[in-house]
C-alpha cells in the first residue's frame, strides 16, 4: 500500500481547523452591547447593575490595567430558531494561545445572580437547549482587564499605583448563534483520534486503522454543508472509537481541577474574583455532566466565595453534597512548606480542615499541594497528625538536575512518620486530557510492573476557567479506547485507595523533597519574609499570655475571634507565591502593610494580657515567651538560676580594630571591621578558620536563566566581590552589660551599617545589619568560614532539624547549593560545634574546603538580599534591618535555645510581682511550641511540644493550674490513643516519653 499518511494528516488538520470547527456555530446575529467603566477598584454587583451604560461595539478598546468594565448584552432569539440549540459567544478579546493570565469575565443575570465565567476556552453562554424563538436575552458581564505579565520582563504594570492608563483589550465577537451539536461531537471525535494517532508508532497497525477511518469520515463531509453531513462522518468513526483498550493499558484517574494561585501575577483582591469565576463555570458544567468530578483545595478560596458570592456558595455546597465538587488538601491555602514555621503549618491544617468539617461535614483525607517549591521533611508527621492519609505533589518534575525515581511511594519524615504519596507522571497539574499528555503519563510512569495507575488533574487554572466541556468529551471517548490509557473521572480518594491497594509496598523516600529549582525563593522579598517570621513569633506570644491571663485572671476574655482572624491573615500570606517572594509588586506592597497592622494588633493583645497578669505595682517584671528560661526569667522550660556574669570589656586590638571579651568569648574585630577571631574560652577553641574573616559581606551577580525572583543558578558563585572596604569603625557601646562595635561601609549604590555586640554572660556574638539596598540583579551574602570539620550541617525545620552533607559526592548533593533553614544552622565535629542564628533569614549555603595545614574550613553563608527585576522590578529596594548571631561552642540544644531567644525577645512591664509560667517542662530537649486555649472554647489548655534534638526524651509537663486530666490529641485537638502522654500525677504533673522529633499535643482539662 502506498504511504499517504502525511497527506491524510495534513488534510485532517486543515479541514478540522478551517471548516468543521467554524461550523459548530451557525447563523450568527449580533447582540447589542453597552458598557460602564467602573472607577477604581471593583464595585458590588448591585452598584454595577444600576450604573449608567453607554453604547459600544466589537472592536472597541477597553480596560486599562487592573480596571473593570461592565458590559450589558441584550438581544432576542430569532423566531426561526425554534427547536434549535442556541448559544451566545461573548469574546472579550481573548488570546486563544494563553488560557489564563489575561482578561476574564463573569456573566450575571439581571437579578445579579451568576451564570458562568468567560475565558479563552469557555467564551460561550447557553441560551436554550431547544429554543422557542423570540426569547429575550439580557446579561451583565463583569470584565477584568488583568494585564498580561507572563513575559518574564520587568514591568511597572504589576501594581495599580504604577500601571499605565492605556486600554489593553479590544472587544471581539458578541453574538447569538445556533449551536450545531452533531458538528461539535464530530470535532471531539476527530480531536481525540488525531491526538491518538500522533502518539502511536508508525508501524502500529492501530494508527493506520484510525487513519483510514478518519480519511473515510473526511470523504463524507460536504464542505458546503458540514452540519448536514456531520452525522454520516461520525458513523465512519464509530468503529475505531468503540475498539477497547488493551488489558494492560495504563489506568488514569482524571480529576477536574483549576490550580488558582491565591496571589501571583495579580493581587489578592483579583483572586477573590478568579475563584468565583471558576466555581461558577464548574457548577454550571456539573449541571450538564453528572459524571464530572472537580477537586478544589484551599479553604481560604471557598471562604472567599462564601463571603463575596453567597448564592454561588450555596450552589457549590449542593454540588459538594452530591459528591461532584470535592474539597481536597485540608489546608487554609496551598502554602510554601520550606519557610512556614512549625505552628503555622499546624494551623494551615487546623483551620483548613475545620472549615471543611464545619461548612460541608467533610473530613478531607489527603494533602493536595501540586505547586509549592519543595517540601519540608517535617511534613509527613504533620500530615498524619492532622488525620490525613495521602499526599499529592507535582512540582518535583521541574527539578533541573536529577529525575525523581518514583511516582508512587511512601514519604518518610524526620520522625519516621510515613505518608502514601503520588507524583503524577503527566507532569502537569493543568492537563487538557490530550493524547500527547496522556501518552506521556503512561510512558513516564516509573512504577511499571508493580503499579498500573496514576492521577491526572485536568482543567485550565489561574483564570483559565477550569475544566471545559471539550475535556469532558475527551474523557468519555478515552474511557476504554485502544491505543490509549484508560481514563476514568473519579475522586482523588478513590484513586489513592486503589493505588494503595495495588501497591501498598511502594518504595520509601526519606527526607525532604528538595526542588532543584526556585532556590532564590528562600531570599527574595526580605520584607515579606521578615513580616512572616515576626508575625509567627507575635502570634505565639499573644496566645501564650492570653491563655495565661484567661486561666489566672478572673473575667479576662481569651480573644478567640481576633487570634483566629490574625492567624488566617498570616496563613494566607504563606501562600506559595507570596512568602517565597515571587508575586508582583502590588502583592508584596500590601503584604508589608498587612504585616505592620498584624504586628500592631498582636502587640496590643499581648500587652493587654500581660497588664492583666502583672496587676498594680511598681516592680519590674520580665515576660519571657521563649520555651527556655534565660537570665532567671521563668518560661515554658526548665527554670534555671541566674548565672554570675563577668562584665564585658572592649580594648584596642594590636594592628587595628577592637577586642571584645566577657569571660566566655573573646572576639576580635580587625581594622576592616571583620571578625577574625571568635574564641570559645570554655573549650579553648577558635570558631573562625585560620587566615579567614567572619561576618564578611559578599556580593554576586544574580541573573538566572529565566525565573528571576524564583531562581539562583550555581554559576552565580563564579564571580564574587568581598565587601571589606571601610567607611567608619567605632566603639558605640562600652558598658559592663554589653559592648558594641559599629562598622559602616558603602558599595555600589548601597550602604550598610553593622553593629557587632557582645553581651555579659552570652555565648553568642550578635550582629545587626542595616542595609540601604539599591542594587539591581545582585545577591548579598554574609560569610562565616568556620574552623570545623563538619561532614554535615543541621538546619532547623519545623519541629526539628534536617541534616545535609557538606560534600558534593553525587549530583543530588551538588544540586543543593542553596538550602533553607529556619532560626539556625549548626555545624559540628565530635565534641564541638558552631551555630549561626538569624531572626528573619531562610536562604543559606554551605561549602567545605581543605586548607594547606590539613584542616577543613566549613563556610556557612546567610543569603540576605536579592534584587531580581521580575515580577517586581523594585524587589527589596530600600532599607532593611537583619539580625543574626554567631554561637561558638554551641551544641544542638544551644542552637535551639538561642534561636528561640533571638526571635522571641523579652518584654518588661511594671506590676505587682513575678508571673509564674502557665506550664513548664523539665527537659530542655522538649520544646513547648505553643500554649493556647482549646478551639472548642471549653477553657481547656492545649500545649504543643516536640523533641528537638533527634533523640528520645523523658520529661514532665507541669501545669501552673489545677488539672483534672490530660489527653493526647491530634492537631485538630481530637483525642488520640496515647503514645507519649502518661496519666497526670496527684499534683497534676504529666509524664512524657517522646520519640526523636515527635510532636505531641496535650489537652489539659481544667478542674
Amino acid at each position: 500500500m502506498h504511504d499517504d499518511r502525511s497527506i491524510t494528516e495534513q488534510r485532517l488538520r486543515r479541514v478540522l481547523g478551517e471548516r468543521i470547527r467554524p461550523a459548530v456555530r451557525s447563523r450568527p446575529v449580533p447582540l447589542t452591547v453597552e458598557r460602564w467603566d467602573a472607577p477604581g477598584e471593583p464595585v458590588p454587583v448591585a452598584e454595577a447593575l444600576a450604573a449608567p451604560y453607554t453604547p459600544c461595539a466589537p472592536g472597541d478598546a477597553w480596560g486599562p490595567a487592573w480596571g473593570t468594565t461592565w458590559f450589558r448584552v441584550t438581544g432576542t432569539v430569532p423566531a426561526g430558531w425554534a427547536g434549535r440549540t442556541v448559544e451566545a459567544v461573548l469574546d472579550l478579546g481573548f488570546d486563544r494561545m494563553m488560557p489564563g493570565f489575561q482578561c476574564e469575565g463573569l456573566v450575571h443575570r439581571a437579578d445579579g445572580s451568576e451564570v458562568k465565567a468567560l475565558n479563552p476556552y469557555s467564551d460561550w453562554v447557553r441560551v436554550a437547549d431547544r429554543a422557542a424563538g423570540g426569547e429575550p436575552v439580557e446579561w451583565y458581564v463583569e470584565a477584568a482587564a488583568n494585564p498580561v505579565l507572563v513575559e518574564h520582563r520587568p514591568t511597572t504594570e504589576g501594581d495599580r499605583l504604577t500601571s499605565g492608563g492605556r486600554s489593553l483589550y479590544r472587544l471581539a465577537r458578541m453574538e447569538l448563534a445556533v449551536f450545531e451539536t452533531e458538528v461539535w461531537e464530530l470535532v471531539q471525535d476527530l480531536d481525540v483520534l488525531e491526538g491518538l494517532m500522533a502518539q502511536l508508532g508508525e508501524d502500529d497497525a492501530r494508527r493506520h486503522t484510525v487513519l483510514r477511518a478518519v480519511a473515510s469520515a473526511l470523504d463524507e463531509i460536504d464542505l458546503d454543508d458540514v452540519p448536514g453531513t456531520a452525522a454520516a462522518a461520525r458513523a465512519r468513526l464509530a468503529g475505531v472509537l468503540a475498539s477497547p483498550a488493551h488489558a494492560s493499558a495504563h489506568r488514569i484517574s482524571a480529576v477536574g481541577h483549576a490550580h488558582i494561585d491565591s496571589a501571583w501575577l495579580w493581587p489578592l483582591r483579583e483572586t477573590v474574583r478568579k475563584v468565583s469565576r471558576t466555581a461558577s463555570n464548574v457548577v454550571a458544567l456539573m449541571d450538564e455532566h453528572p459524571e464530572f468530578v472537580f477537586a478544589m483545595s484551599q479553604a481560604q478560596q471557598l471562604d472567599w466565595i462564601k463571603a463575596h458570592r453567597p448564592q454561588l456558595f450555596e450552589r457549590v455546597k449542593k454540588k459538594i453534597a452530591d459528591g461532584q465538587f470535592v474539597p481536597v488538601g485540608g489546608m487554609w491555602v496551598e502554602s510554601d512548606t520550606n519557610m512556614v514555621g512549625g505552628e503555622a503549618m499546624v494551623r494551615q491544617f487546623l483551620y483548613g480542615k475545620r472549615f471543611f468539617l464545619e461548612e460541608f461535614g467533610i473530613e478531607t483525607k489527603g494533602v493536595w499541594l501540586p505547586d509549592s517549591f519543595g517540601y519540608t521533611a517535617a511534613l509527613p508527621q504533620i500530615v498524619r497528625l492532622a488525620g490525613n492519609q495521602w499526599f499529592l505533589t507535582q512540582k518535583i518534575c521541574w527539578s533541573q538536575t536529577n529525575r525523581f525515581p518514583h511516582h508512587t511511594f511512601w514519604w518518610e519524615g524526620i520522625d519516621g512518620s510515613r505518608v502514601f504519596t503520588h507524583f503524577p507522571p503527566v507532569d502537569t497539574y493543568n492537563s487538557d486530557l490530550g493524547g500527547a499528555q496522556l501518552a506521556h503519563a503512561a510512558r513516564n510512569y516509573r512504577e511499571k510492573g508493580r503499579g498500573s495507575r496514576s492521577l491526572v488533574p485536568f482543567g485550565w487554572g489561574d483564570g483559565g476557567g477550569g475544566p471545559t466541556r471539550e475535556q469532558l468529551a475527551r474523557a468519555r471517548r478515552l474511557r476504554d479506547l485502544e491505543g490509549s490509557p484508560r481514563v476514568e473521572i473519579e475522586r482523588p480518594d478513590a484513586f489513592f485507595d486503589k493505588a494503595r491497594a495495588e501497591y501498598g509496598d511502594a518504595p520509601v523516600w526519606a527526607g525532604e523533597l528538595y526542588l532543584e529549582l526556585h532556590r532564590g525563593t528562600y531570599t527574595s522579598q526580605a520584607g515579606t519574609k521578615q513580616g512572616n517570621r515576626r508575625s509567627e513569633s507575635l502570634l505565639r506570644e499573644a496566645e501564650l499570655w492570653a491563655a495565661t491571663a484567661a486561666v489566672r485572671v478572673p473575667g479576662f476574655a481569651y480573644p478567640y475571634e481576633d487570634l483566629e482572624r490574625l492567624w488566617k491573615t498570616v496563613l494566607l500570606h504563606q501562600f506559595h507565591d507570596i512568602l517565597p517572594g515571587s508575586s508582583i509588586a502590588w502583592v508584596h506592597r500590601e503584604a508589608r502593610e498587612t504585616y505592620a497592622r498584624v504586628g500592631e494588633e498582636l502587640r496590643a493583645l499581648t500587652l493587654a494580657a500581660q497588664t492583666a497578669l502583672a496587676g498594680e505595682g511598681t516592680a519590674e517584671l520580665v515576660f519571657n515567651c521563649a520555651p527556655h528560661a534565660r537570665r532567671g526569667v521563668p518560661a515554658g522550660g526548665a527554670d534555671r538560676p541566674a548565672e554570675a556574669r563577668q562584665p564585658v570589656t572592649v580594648e584596642e586590638r594590636h594592628g587595628g580594630g577592637h577586642v571584645l571579651a566577657n569571660g566566655r568569648l573573646l572576639v576580635e574585630v580587625d581594622g576592616r571591621g571583620l571578625i577574625v577571631s571568635a574564641y570559645d574560652l570554655e573549650h579553648g577553641r577558635e570558631a573562625v578558620a585560620p587566615g579567614a574573616a567572619a561576618n564578611l559581606l559578599q556580593i554576586h551577580p544574580d541573573f538566572p536563566n529565566m525565573w528571576d525572583a524564583w531562581d539562583v543558578e550555581a554559576f552565580y558563585r563564579n564571580k564574587v566581590t568581598d565587601l571589606d572596604g571601610l567607611d567608619a569603625l567605632e566603639v558605640t557601646d562600652s558598658g559592663p552589660d554589653a559592648c558594641a562595635v559599629t562598622v559602616t561601609r558603602s558599595f555600589g549604590s548601597s550602604a550598610v551599617i553593622q553593629t557587632i555586640t557582645l553581651r555579659a554572660g552570652a555565648k553568642t556574638v550578635d550582629l545587626v545589619t542595616e542595609v540601604d539596598w539599591h542594587e539591581t540583579e545582585k545577591f548579598l551574602k554574609a560569610a562565616f568560614p568556620l574552623d570545623v570539620k563538619a561532614e554535615r550541617t543541621s538546619s532547623e525545620t519545623q519541629f526539628g532539624h534536617v541534616e545535609r552533607p557538606t560534600h558534593t559526592n553525587t549530583s543530588w548533593e551538588a544540586a543543593r547549593f542553596e538550602i533553607c533553614a529556619h532560626r539556625w544552622i549548626h555545624a559540628q565535629e565530635p565534641g564541638w560545634g558552631v551555630a549561626l542564628l538569624n531572626d528573619s533569614t531562610y536562604g543559606h549555603d554551605v561549602t567545605r574546603d581543605v586548607r594547606p595545614d590539613g584542616g577543613q574550613t566549613t563556610t556557612v553563608r546567610l543569603s540576605l538580599l536579592r534584587a531580581p527585576r521580575y515580577p517586581d522590578p523594585e524587589t527589596d529596594q530600600g532599607r532593611h534591618a537583619l539580625r543574626f548571631s554567631l554561637a561558638p561552642g554551641a551544641t544542638l540544644g544551644d542552637a535551639v535555645r538561642e534561636g528561640h531567644a533571638l526571635n522571641l525577645p523579652e518584654r518588661a512591664l511594671r506590676g505587682a510581682g513575678p508571673v509564674a509560667p502557665l506550664v513548664a517542662v523539665d527537659e530542655d530537649a522538649v520544646v513547648v511550641e505553643s500554649v493556647k486555649l482549646a478551639e472548642d472554647r471549653s477553657g481547656d489548655v492545649v500545649v504543643r511540644l516536640y523533641e528537638s534534638r533527634g533523640g528520645r526524651a523523658r520529661a514532665t509537663l507541669t501545669p501552673g493550674f489545677p488539672v483534672g486530666g490530660a489527653t493526647e490529641t491530634d492537631l485538630l485537638e481530637r483525642p488520640l490513643p496515647p503514645t507519649a502522654v502518661g496519666a497526670p500525677t496527684a499534683s497534676g504533673a504529666v509524664p512524657l516519653n517522646l520519640r526523636p522529633f515527635q510532636i505531641v499535643t496535650v489537652r489539659l482539662h481544667r478542674s
